[in-house]
């Protein structure tokens, strides 16, 4: 489960730079990638979308940060 979630992980990377590249200076690098193979920049836009459902429904379960037991932990002692 924890390559999945490093490849996820990479792939959102990936897929936010991009927006951010295609927000601020209207440059999309996937298509200038792979743009003569636009099967295979599709592919990438679909790789993006599942990695960030399968963050969406198991980021909890692999958040160190947001497991409870790892949030109490971290909780201020009083």
């Amino acid at each position: 489960m924890k390559a999945i979630h490093i490849i996820a992980f990479i792939l959102l990377v990936i897929g936010g730079l991009n927006w951010g590249l295609v927000g601020a200076f209207h440059f999309n690098l996937v298509m200038k990638i792979f743009g003569s193979i636009s099967w295979l920049e599709n592919l990438i836009y679909i790789l993006v979308g599942l990695a960030a459902l399968w963050e969406l429904f198991t980021h909890r379960t692999n958040c160190r940060t947001c497991t409870t037991k790892a949030m109490s932990n971290n909780a201020p002692q009083m």
